[in-house]
């Protein structure tokens, strides 16, 4: 009897210190939206034009320490999405988080002129590798939902074009990152713009957007002669449509940052 007590101590004292679900991420994900909040948030603004391609997204929301606490997807059922742009979501929300200050915020798209080669943060892209054992386990049947194996884990990586904001409360405090993926980079933006102003927590302070704050800036030239890209502001990206440059550089006014709303 003392011997089946001793193993059962023994075996959750080993659960509550392997478990990364059981150790992290309890804490930092108490402000943040639960799994059915963000589903919902991210199949509306999946549904509405956004000057990209019309797929089906994924999303996730990382604390400010980097630990998942969410993963969902719009559409009937996972495979109605790019696969691959489940762990991207995840990179943009930790990269977003990662670079962002509580005073400052940078978008994922924000970063993609800064680390071209020669540029002031080339190799970025490189600096925080994706946890594989992180990203890719657990059953596959359970990612995008309330218990994808992500949950509660850091996976890192560093993702360098539109679709990774930082979250800001109404008191402006930075508790963490949205990643969104799964259409063109500039639609991605796009859309998390719009799920984090339907989470109200899109109170951001300043960013080199300027009035825009950490939107996307479309100020990229390629040179014809070269192919190197230059941008005016330093933080450039790529334009990907004529709709989605119009449809983004009104986000400002059609989905303003700011405090809580009701």
């Amino acid at each position: 009897m003392v011997r089946r007590a001793t193993i059962g101590c023994l075996f959750l004292g080993w659960f509550l210190t392997a478990s990364p679900a059981a150790t992290q991420g309890v804490e930092g994900c108490k402000e943040l939206p639960m799994h059915g909040v963000l589903q919902k948030a991210l199949a509306a603004a999946q549904a509405q034009a956004n000057g990209g391609l019309g797929f089906h997204m994924w999303g996730t929301v990382v604390d400010r320490d980097g630990v998942v606490c969410q993963v969902a997807f719009s559409g009937t059922d996972r495979g109605d999405q790019w696969p691959g742009s489940r762990v991207i979501s995840a990179q943009k929300a930790n990269t977003a988080n990662a670079f962002s200050l509580p005073k400052f915020a940078l978008s994922t798209a924000n970063l993609f002129s800064a680390v071209q080669p020669g540029q002031s943060l080339f190799g970025l892209q490189e600096s925080n590798p994706v946890d594989p054992s992180v990203a890719y386990g657990g059953p596959a049947m359970q990612y995008g939902t309330a218990n994808d194996p992500m949950r509660g884990k850091r996976g890192g990586g560093v993702n360098v074009f539109g679709g990774g904001l930082g979250l800001y409360t109404a008191a402006g405090r930075l508790i963490g990152g949205l990643g969104v993926s799964g259409d063109t980079s500039c639609a991605d933006h796009i859309i998390a713009w719009k799920v984090r102003h339907a989470l109200n927590l899109d109170n951001v302070p300043a960013g080199v957007a300027g009035a825009g704050k950490d939107n996307i800036i479309h100020d990229v030239v390629v040179d014809p002669a070269t192919g190197h890209t230059t941008s005016k502001s330093g933080f450039g990206h790529p334009t990907c449509s004529a709709d989605s440059t119009k449809i983004a550089n009104n986000l400002p006014t059609s989905h303003p940052t700011g405090p809580s709303r009701p």
